[in-house]
């Protein structure tokens, strides 16, 4: 900030500029921009480069001036050039967020790095990112987490909550949830909301932890005061489940609701799956096609399938069946067993898209694939009889075996009767 740079200079430098530095700087503090800009701009030009920064300041924030982005940039390299930590930081960042001047990747990289060379906490976090994402230099987890650490050991929040990170998933360092509980922990108790939530999806889940329900409704409720949209979505999802809290359906509703407002998709979800089955809220198929649209318009596939259902059985639109197999074929091609099955058994029938018998069974093998037994069932069926494939009693056997083995009750029974009409050979080999 302005008083930042200006006690920076009055504590540890003996510049002759020093008096008028100092008048700068108490105008400012009046608000008196027109008196702090007469003071610092003849300073900033003879080459001062405490000046140089602060005026960049005003400029950038329009204080007595007219906002001028282009002038901040000019003021701020030319004491970024002087090796000014925190004009560097803030030519770093413009380049990187890209709405003042060109997004440039690589010269926030250039910018940010004799910042943080000089130990400016936020310039390290700032580099830790762009190694982390492969932001203007190759992507180097183990470099992220050392610019990440440089910062943390000075107390950055940001940097304690990024550190945590990495060692919760394990990028650039070992998995070690001990650790990210360490880091995550500092960070969530100077406010950082994702460190907040991150403890309490750790306490949620026992890693790190023993398993703290309460604890995590804590962290969560914590990080929802700074309306954190996941933490709401957890938070209501522990209200759903009744771990931690007792359950309460409105009280869910009411974090869903909050969460999806905010854009999240598992949220907006959740909170059409409450209104398609009244849990919470009133049953209302008009507002659970609505959230259930929003998350499948972010290519959520369990919305997809369910907006899908929603136009097949006419709940809350007009039934449509081109409508249905658009959104199942969205869900199936991201693996929706369900929607795969249900995909499978029009293209058989020919009732709602044109019987095709191979599109039939490609979607029915993805289904059985992943384990589902109806489709499982169907597949030795149509091994069994030919349908759509050469018949091939081995994996009509096969295909009956696995239905079985999940559940499906007649998958042993049409097994048996399939071995009636195998070989002794045939039956030994398929099993």
């Amino acid at each position: 900030t302005f008083l930042l740079a200006l006690t920076f200079l009055f504590l540890f430098s003996g510049s002759v500029y020093g008096d008028d530095l100092q008048g700068g700087w108490s105008a400012y503090e009046r608000k008196d921009y027109k008196t702090a800009h007469k003071l610092l701009l003849p300073l900033a030009e003879q080459g001062d480069a405490d000046a140089q920064f602060n005026l960049g300041l005003m400029y950038q924030k329009g204080h007595g001036v007219p906002q001028d982005h282009k002038e901040a940039v000019k003021w701020y390299r030319l004491a970024a050039e002087q090796g000014f930590i925190f004009a560097q930081f803030n030519l770093g960042q413009i380049y990187q967020n890209g709405t003042v001047v060109p997004q440039d990747y690589r010269e926030a990289v250039k910018w940010f790095r004799p910042s943080a060379e000089q130990g400016y906490a936020k310039a390290q976090h700032n580099l830790g990112w762009m190694y982390a994402e492969g932001h203007g230099v190759s992507q180097d987890h183990k470099e992220a987490v050392k610019w990440f650490r440089l910062a943390a050991d000075q107390g950055f929040a940001g940097a304690q909550y990024s550190l945590g990170m990495m060692y919760q998933v394990g990028l650039g360092v070992p998995q070690d949830y001990k650790e990210a509980i360490k880091w995550n922990r500092l960070a969530a108790g100077k406010g950082i909301a994702d460190a907040q939530r991150n403890l309490g999806w750790m306490y949620a889940e026992g890693h790190g932890v023993p398993q703290d329900y309460k604890e995590a409704v804590k962290w969560y409720r914590l990080a929802t005061e700074q309306g954190h949209a996941v933490a709401q979505f957890n938070l209501g999802g522990l209200y759903v489940l009744s771990t931690g809290v007792s359950q309460d359906y409105q009280e869910a509703s009411k974090w869903y609701r909050l969460s999806a407002e905010q854009g999240y998709v598992d949220a907006q979800v959740g909170l059409g799956l409450m209104y398609s089955e009244g849990k919470g809220v009133p049953q209302d198929h008009k507002e659970a096609v609505k959230w259930f649209r929003l998350a499948a318009e972010q290519g959520n596939a369990i919305a997809q399938y369910n907006l899908g259902m929603m136009y097949a059985n006419g709940d809350g639109v007009p039934q449509d069946y081109k409508e249905t197999v658009k959104w199942f074929q969205l869900a199936a091609e991201q693996g929706i067993a369900q929607a795969q099955y249900n995909l499978g058994v029009g293209y058989l029938q020919g009732q709602v898209v044109a019987q095709d018998y191979k599109e039939a069974i490609k979607w029915n093998r993805l289904a059985a694939e992943q384990g589902y037994a109806q489709d499982q069932f169907n597949m030795g069926a149509w091994y069994e009889y030919g349908i759509g494939v050469d018949q091939d009693l081995l994996l009509a056997h096969m295909w009956y075996n696995l239905a079985g083995s999940n559940g499906h009750k007649d998958g042993p029974k049409y097994k048996n009767i399939l071995e009636k009409k195998m070989t002794p050979q045939q039956i030994e080999k398929a099993q």
